[in-house]
């Protein structure tokens, strides 16, 4: 009888123990809603959590975030351009297929197709600052990298699987949003369909 008592008691603790964490991953991932809910409403933009993000035809939410050479930059300073807008991390293998891809288009057409190339690092997922200097390196990129390292935009982004591309056209609405990697024809075909 004892050890069945015994047996009660430990799966009452698992489960206390189970409950108790999601609870907590509950409460933290409120948190973070509530911390990005509150930069939204002072910025006067609304998301809804639980939602896909930002969709084809809303007006892509602006930010302001420092890059990996230490400048400033909002998603607003390119209006009158097209933007991709991608989401990365340098551990994620489909990230690595794709930014030779990202960097090619980024050398042959960003100037003649009047687009610009924002590949937004997910800092607070990633491995470290040095980690992102050395695979900008190696990769040779040479367009802006801004660091999220806040972990914001990838939350209001809906970045849950990277990467994540916002095609945006000169007025700042969302043409397509891409889950995955692209290559350099998907690029120029999807830069070529916006206005």
């Amino acid at each position: 009888m004892s050890k069945k008592l015994l047996g009660i008691g430990l799966v009452a603790v698992l489960v206390g123990l189970f409950v108790g964490n999601i609870f907590m991953n509950q409460a933290s991932k409120k948190e973070v809603e509530k911390q990005v809910a509150d930069q939204l409403e002072e910025s006067g933009l609304e998301v809804e959590f639980g939602s896909e993000g930002p969709g084809e035809g809303d007006a892509a939410p602006d930010f302001t975030l420092t890059t990996l050479d230490g400048k400033e930059v909002s998603l607003s300073d390119y209006k009158g351009k097209k933007v991709i807008l991608n989401f990365w991390a340098t551990w994620c293998p489909p990230c690595k297929a794709e930014m030779p891809h990202m960097q090619e288009y980024y050398e042959k057409y960003h100037e003649k197709a009047n687009v610009e190339m924002l590949a937004v690092n997910l800092t607070t997922i990633d491995e470290g600052r040095a980690a992102i200097e050395k695979f900008v390196e190696e990769y040779g990129l040479t367009f802006p990298i801004p660091l999220d390292e806040e972990g914001t935009q990838g939350t209001i982004y809906q970045a849950q699987t990277i990467p994540t591309s916002y095609m945006i056209d000169t007025n700042g609405n969302i043409q397509h949003k891409i889950l995955g990697p692209m290559n350099k024809e998907m690029m120029i075909q999807l830069v070529e369909s916006m206005e």
